[in-house]
């Protein structure tokens, strides 16, 4: 038996049939047309800069030196070095004696000019009773004027005599004082020259001493700069083996090298440094100016590209927490800890990502978990 479909239901089959492809592909066209969900580049943490009282510093680098280095040579010449005592990097004391010169010959000639003395002293005894005796002659009309004035000149010259013996005598004893060579200060010795057995020479130098183990640093700053030192602000120094110092403004220079344009700023380095801090050691040191505010972040919510420091600052974010980052380009000060000053670039009230920076990239997506800026102020307070 064949079924025939009436002729006059073929048009609305057709139509309903048509009908149902044209919702069936609209369908698969807005499917097609909808947003696929943005899938975030990273979880973060947001921050907002903190503000802070921090130190005011200016940073300098300068060779640690001698406060004053005495040098120390004989005062008497030609002789030899009998005895050193000291070496390089002995304490002294003032006084002490550091090497002794052979005074054999000196102490002979010392001997020598004490009996010319006595010789002179017997000299003036017997021109002073001559003396005399011609005076009281000449009075009762035995001597004449002139007789007697020769008595009388010839105790003058005795007298004269003597003194210049005592005077050679004195000089003698100095001259044999000085064969021991002596320290004029308290200190340590810095460095040697004297060998024992050797001739002493005019004007060689024996030994150095820093005198009172004083030493200093001589930082170099800026022309601009030096107007911000007084004496008496206090320099943290940093030395080349990671030991810290402290110490505190003697002096500035008055002068500015005409070359380099910087001046040199003297700071005292506190006595019994002298383990730590060595003469010619160059060190890298800062000096407290006072403090001022500062508007802070996280170290790790800066990243450092091609020389300059860029922070990811967020914006707005959607209901699930989604929100696009912008590299924001800043420009750095201080830093104290673990954080870090933003001098300029950036809003006090800018949520930033606080750590992960390295990994974004400008108009990344980010899912925020938490925005700490109470947090951080008070962490950083």
């Amino acid at each position: 038996m064949t079924l025939q479909t009436p002729s006059h239901r073929i048009p609305l089959f057709v139509a309903l049939l048509t009908g149902t492809l044209l919702l069936a592909g609209c369908g698969k066209d807005d499917a097609a047309s909808a947003p696929a969900a943005a899938k975030p580049a990273l979880t973060v943490e947001a921050v907002v800069p903190a503000s802070a009282e921090w130190p005011l510093t200016l940073a300098a680098n300068g060779d640690i030196a001698a406060w004053q280095e005495a040098v120390i040579g004989a005062e008497v010449s030609g002789y030899r070095l009998a005895e050193v005592r000291v070496n390089v990097g002995d304490r002294v004391k003032k006084g002490q004696v550091l090497a002794r010169i052979d005074s054999g010959t000196v102490a002979a000639e010392l001997a020598q000019t004490r009996a010319a003395v006595a010789e002179a002293e017997a000299a003036v005894t017997e021109a002073a009773a001559n003396a005399e005796r011609a005076r009281r002659l000449q009075e009762a009309g035995f001597y004449s004027h002139q007789t007697g004035s020769q008595f009388m000149t010839g105790e003058q010259t005795a007298r004269a005599r003597l003194a210049a013996a005592r005077a050679k005598a004195r000089a003698d004893e100095i001259r044999l004082a000085q064969t021991q060579v002596v320290a004029p200060d308290d200190g340590i010795i810095s460095a040697r020259a004297a060998t024992a057995g050797s001739l002493t020479q005019p004007g060689q130098e024996l030994f150095r001493l820093i005198r009172g183990g004083r030493l200093e640093w001589r930082a170099k700053v800026a022309e601009a700069d030096l107007g911000r030192i007084a004496p008496g602000t206090v320099a943290s120094l940093t030395l080349p083996g990671g030991a810290e110092l402290r110490g505190k403004v003697r002096a500035v220079a008055p002068s500015v090298d005409a070359a380099s344009r910087d001046g040199l700023v003297y700071v005292d380095i506190p006595t019994g440094s002298g383990e730590a801090a060595r003469a010619g050691m160059f060190a890298r040191g800062v000096f407290e100016l006072g403090r001022g505010s500062a508007l802070t972040l996280p170290q790790s919510a800066v990243v450092v590209r091609d020389g300059f420091a860029y922070v990811y600052r967020l914006g707005a974010l959607d209901k699930s927490g989604l929100g696009k980052v912008a590299q924001t380009k800043v420009e750095l000060g201080r830093r104290v800890g673990d954080r870090v000053e933003v001098v300029a670039g950036l809003p006090a009230d800018a949520q930033v990502v606080a750590a992960g920076a390295g990994f974004l990239a400008d108009g990344d997506t980010v899912k925020v978990v938490a925005a700490t800026p109470a947090g951080v102020k008070k962490a950083a307070e």
